[in-house]
């Protein structure tokens, strides 16, 4: 299993050609308490870097960004029933949805977990 992170902090945690992506924990404390999730339907095609899902909280509304391209296997059901499992849970049963990987070579570009610390670290 290998998880890897994203500048606009977004986290996929990857097993096998099967990705489950979220928010990380930073994202969701930058957020504040979130209200709805908009995830993308299944058998959906997302490009990396392109607009997959939708988050809103009580200070803003936020695209959630495809961290590496594939087909959405399944969204998390129980964000859309309670979307501030996303502040309890970011980067655990928070997750957004899972898709199937089309392109393994993209998690290159990620970063791992200590360079994404260092990135937030410089950035705030």
């Amino acid at each position: 299993m290998t998880v890897k992170y994203t500048k606009d902090h977004e986290w996929v945690r990857v097993e096998g050609d099967v990705g489950t992506v979220g928010v990380t924990d930073f994202a969701q404390s930058q957020l504040g308490d979130v209200v709805f999730v908009e995830l993308p339907e299944a058998g959906r095609k997302l490009e990396q870097g392109k607009e997959a899902a939708v988050v809103e909280s009580v200070k803003a509304a936020s695209d959630v960004y495809a961290p590496v391209s594939g087909t959405v296997l399944e969204a998390n059901q129980a964000l859309v029933d309670d979307p501030a499992m996303v502040n309890s849970a970011a980067e655990t049963d928070g997750w957004f949805f899972k898709l199937t990987l089309s392109d393994l070579s993209q998690l290159d570009a990620l970063m791992d977990e200590a360079a994404y610390k260092a990135f937030v670290e410089e950035s705030h």
